[in-house]
């Protein structure tokens, strides 16, 4: 595995594919299991990334490939947490010591990376409806292979699920959509009544029966209450009502650790045609105490003991930017009650912890829904609350269309707290925030900022509350230069930017987390660094006065270069006949790939020595 896991695992290094795998008798697969729950853990504990969910997918994982003729029938994987076991067992094996590191594996599945990676994904509610189409274009083809899409219960609350899961159950698509459910409280339907009714529902002689009957009674008009009444019978027992309601036929609930039962239900499931739903009942984190206590903290996590779970990465001192959202959010709620705030399914990642438990009732979280979560807000700015959208930048993506038609044209007070603006290291550019400056910026009456330091930071949230209109802020991840936070809230003049240092020449002009590289690469340049601050309205006045008195302009955002903040200013000084000599720097017109986020920054061209170089190219 790794020279600091120097562990054995005798069947599990006999498995370097899925046929390998399809080859050991099903008495030997509980000893595989534990040695691939065992390697995911002593995986991640090397290398940081996604831990609780892969540990409740390894017996699901294995029974699917098991059963499954994959590459050529399709497992599509939502979100990817739960993949590690998956890219364990189709050949990465002695690859996962690189996983989430630069030039290494993706942390999420990847068509690049395997021919079992058969979508590539990164957000959430995405496997159905890209498994229906995988099974419409088989259906086209003639193909005879089998799809299926594993969705996680957390995954089920976004909009996109529901909608292929209505267009799914309106044809015949040859699919099986399986609930990875592990909430705890679908637990106690876990049990012997439970696991001998699939297995009933699932085998030939129910499928049998109910076609037979089907074709018997469709001549009488007794066959739509014959139908009515199973659903309801079935509805008493299982949860599986609002399935078969949309046109599938549901199955379950069942334990997905238990690799018999799941072998058995799948191979009946594979020889059926049509939509099915199979609900599985994991426990996320099994099999490693510290996960198990607390999922959502193992969820996503650096470098750790894996006999403790104690980690053994040092944070500094410093406050990320979330963190500073965290008690920018708090203390603002004290002094305005009309302040609410929203989140889509994201209340760690975004800073709202404190918030949720100090104010419950002014605390939403609307689930995976993105698009809801926007409107939502818009409606209670129609009735004079000032909501605060706490999200990621690379999710709020899922709603421009809410953001422009809700919000903007309607010139609402909706405030958006956009964390995980620029690249985001390890996550790599499913979740980079690479976008966010070039497609907020041509919206009318949005108001638009980005911090270069923490108090800047809490400032603009405050600036951004304060407006009586539709603002955003969009903040990086991670921690800032470590500037002393003002308690002290004041409202910034819109459009002001702030000169940090006077220089001859040159002049860089920084938008956000880019000032830091820009005053070190200033002073080597002997160059004019303004803090931009505001992207919409944009300093015109300093901008003026700048293209005067230099020769030579650069740039630089945490962003794509096209159609960014840097377009912006050329876009103006265009407009005013200004000719200058100017260089944009931003992220290039590709997605970047996983690293960490100083080497990201480096290949990008956004560090000191970036800035240099391109100082003397333009030079």
């Amino acid at each position: 595995m790794t020279e600091s896991t120097a562990k054995n695992y005798p069947l599990l290094e006999t498995i370097d594919s899925p046929i390998k795998l399809r080859a050991l008798p099903p008495a030997k697969l509980p000893q595989l299991a534990d040695e691939l729950r065992d390697y995911v853990i002593q995986s991640v504990a090397n290398t940081g990334g996604h831990l609780s969910a892969g540990l409740g997918t390894v017996e699901l994982t294995l029974a699917l490939h098991y059963v499954y003729n994959t590459p050529s029938d399709k497992l599509v994987w939502d979100v990817g947490h739960q993949t590690y076991p998956h890219k364990i067992i189709t050949g990465r094996r002695e690859q996962m010591h690189s996983i989430r590191q630069h030039h290494g594996l993706s942390g999420f599945p990847k068509r690049e990376e395997s021919e079992y990676d058969t979508f590539g994904v990164g957000h959430s509610s995405t496997s159905i409806s890209a498994a229906l189409g995988m099974s419409m274009a088989a259906a086209n083809k003639g193909s005879k292979q089998k799809t299926v899409a594993i969705i996680g219960d957390g995954a089920m609350s976004g909009g996109m699920a529901f909608e292929a899961l209505n267009h799914a159950g309106d044809t015949d698509a040859d699919m099986l959509v399986i609930l990875n459910d592990n909430e705890m409280s679908i637990s106690p339907n876990v049990g012997g009544l439970s696991k001998h009714l699939a297995k009933i529902l699932s085998g030939k002689t129910y499928s049998s029966m109910r076609s037979g009957s089907k074709r018997v009674l469709e001549k009488f008009s007794m066959w739509e209450l014959a139908r009515r009444a199973e659903e309801h019978v079935k509805g008493m027992v299982v949860p599986g009502t609002l399935f078969e309601e949309l046109g599938f036929h549901y199955y379950g609930p069942v334990d997905g650790h238990d690799i018999p039962t799941l072998i058995t239900m799948l191979r009946n499931l594979k020889n059926q045609t049509g939509p099915r739903f199979l609900h599985v009942v994991t426990h996320k984190g099994k099999g490693f105490a510290p996960a198990e206590e607390n999922p959502c903290l193992y969820h996503g996590v650096g470098s750790f003991d894996p006999e403790t779970g104690n980690k053994l990465d040092q944070s500094s001192s410093k406050p990320t930017y979330t963190q500073v959202f965290s008690d920018w959010v708090c203390d603002m709620a004290k002094q305005d009650e009309r302040l609410v705030a929203i989140t889509p399914a994201m209340r760690e990642g975004s800073g709202l912890v404190a918030f949720s438990q100090r104010f419950p009732r002014r605390y939403h979280d609307v689930g995976i829904a993105e698009q809801h979560a926007v409107t939502l807000a818009a409606g209670m700015a129609c009735e004079g609350l000032k909501p605060v959208v706490a999200i990621y930048s690379t999710f709020l993506q899922r709603a421009y269309d809410q953001l422009i038609h809700d919000v903007a044209l309607q010139n609402l007070p909706v405030l958006f707290a956009i964390d995980r603006a620029g690249l985001v290291g390890a996550d790599g550019p499913t979740h980079a925030g690479a976008f966010d400056l070039s497609y907020l910026r041509c919206i009318p009456n949005l108001l638009i900022m980005a911090p270069a330091d923490e108090n800047e930071c809490r400032q603009m949230l405050f600036t951004g509350f304060i407006h009586d209109g539709p603002a955003a802020v969009r903040y990086p991840r991670g921690q800032g230069p470590g500037i002393e936070i003002q308690s002290d809230m004041q409202v910034l003049e819109h459009g002001r930017a702030d000169i940090r240092r006077q220089g001859k020449k040159i002049a860089i002009l920084a938008f956000g987390s880019m000032l830091a590289p820009a005053l070190e690469a200033g002073e080597q340049l002997d160059a004019t660094v303004v803090n931009m601050r505001f992207i919409k309205p944009l300093d015109t006045a300093t901008l003026d006065k700048i293209a005067r008195e230099h020769e030579q302009l650069i740039t630089i955002e945490e962003n794509a270069v096209n159609g960014g903040a840097g377009s912006a200013v050329n876009e103006y000084l265009q407009s005013q006949g200004i000719l200058s000599r100017i260089t944009n720097l931003g992220l290039p017109d590709r997605f970047v790939e996983h690293g960490s986020s100083a080497q990201l920054l480096a290949e990008c061209g956004l560090d000191v020595q970036g800035i240099l170089k391109a100082a003397e190219l333009a030079g």
